[in-house]
């Protein structure tokens, strides 16, 4: 059994990881901005903590001991998604670094992810420029992340364009590198479910280190 913290447990992706981590018997850790909020995350023995993901000192005591820390964040409504994401993936990496322990698996964007050598899906003329903002701050954190201390072990895991949030639990799916993953029609989907069976699998075989992943059907 290995301890999870899951940052950003309260949203539709963190709270169906810490399902499954909690399915497979390890002890998960869900942190949230407002314990009060989320009671019902304990129901399976989740143990629900409040937590700033970008305040390294809190960070720094909340991962210690951890052996795998999931970032499932969203930004709060009225946050630059860069200050966010960004600010995340630092205080998350100084976090480890000073605990020296755990591995950090991030939940990424599919717009960082390639539609043809060297084309970001965020490059493309069709990219929505409202979308912008959001895309940036996930690009900002990658890059992070790839200039970050090389003690730290991190696997970035991006859901592809069509993310189900009633979609069915299969126990399927398939891993790709930086590019946008479609099946046999041209879709790229999956269910909240079966990737947070993807993030499990990575966080208990340990078979990537500082890459990004595409998952999808």
């Amino acid at each position: 059994m290995s301890r999870i913290v899951v940052f950003g447990g309260g949203g539709k992706a963190g709270r169906l990881i810490a399902q499954e981590a909690r399915r497979r018997g390890h002890d998960v850790v869900s942190v949230v901005r407002d314990p009060a909020k989320y009671g019902d995350l304990s129901v399976d023995g989740t143990t629900v903590v409040g937590g700033d993901v970008t305040d390294g000192e809190q960070v720094a005591e909340i991962v210690a001991g951890a052996d795998v820390v999931v970032n499932a964040i969203a930004p709060a409504g009225d946050t630059v998604p860069r200050d966010a994401f960004v600010g995340a993936a630092d205080a998350l990496v100084a976090g480890l670094a000073k605990n020296g322990t755990g591995r950090l698996l991030s939940i990424g964007l599919a717009a960082t992810l390639n539609v043809a050598p060297g084309t970001r899906l965020m490059d493309t003329p069709e990219f929505p420029a409202d979308y912008r903002p959001f895309a940036d701050g996930h690009a900002a954190a990658l890059e992070f992340l790839a200039s970050a201390d090389a003690a730290v072990d991190w696997v970035v895991l991006v859901p592809p364009l069509e993310f189900q949030p009633e979609g069915e639990r299969t126990g399927s799916y398939r891993l790709g590198d930086t590019g946008l993953l479609t099946d046999a029609d041209g879709n790229s989907r999956i269910s909240y479910a079966d990737f947070a069976i993807a993030v499990l699998d990575e966080a208990e075989q340990n078979r990537h280190h500082r890459a990004t992943l595409a998952v999808a059907y």
